[in-house]
């Protein structure tokens, strides 16, 4: 994506791959990071739940933006979304730190509660988008 802004360009592929390339990374990262035995950087118990909730947003929204493609209707990204997306990427980033840098536990803090905070948001957004959905289902 960031290769096409910068030079003007535009495919097919980057359309298509654009709008999930950013959920497939967060979705991987979060799979990895739950499956991990690495304590300094997995997300277990209680924290499974924003990773859940994440997880099943995107699916949601990827399925409702297919469903209102075939009937044309655009479903831009708010920019509550985008930072959405940000703070989920900062979550992760910092977890996969904590992994390295096991001695130093609050950057797993940083990253937990980022991904609470990516949680939150998540369902704002992921409500927001339902909303504008259900006005196209008849």
């Amino acid at each position: 994506g960031y290769v096409a802004r910068a030079y003007g360009t535009v495919s097919k592929l980057g359309m298509f791959l654009d709008p999930i390339a950013d959920k497939i990374m967060v979705a991987a990262v979060i799979l990895m990071l739950v499956g991990t035995r690495h304590d300094a950087a997995s997300i277990t118990g209680i924290h499974l739940v924003p990773a859940l909730v994440i997880l099943l947003r995107e699916i949601a929204v990827s399925g409702l933006r297919e469903f209102l493609a075939g009937l044309r209707v655009s479903m831009p990204v708010s920019q509550l979304a985008k930072w959405k997306t940000t703070l989920q990427i900062v979550a992760l980033g910092a977890l996969i730190l904590a992994g390295a840098l096991p001695a130093e536990v609050w950057i797993k803090q940083v990253g937990l509660v980022c991904l609470w905070g990516a949680a939150v948001l998540t369902v704002v957004t992921g409500w927001d988008y339902l909303r504008v959905g259900l006005k196209h289902m008849d």
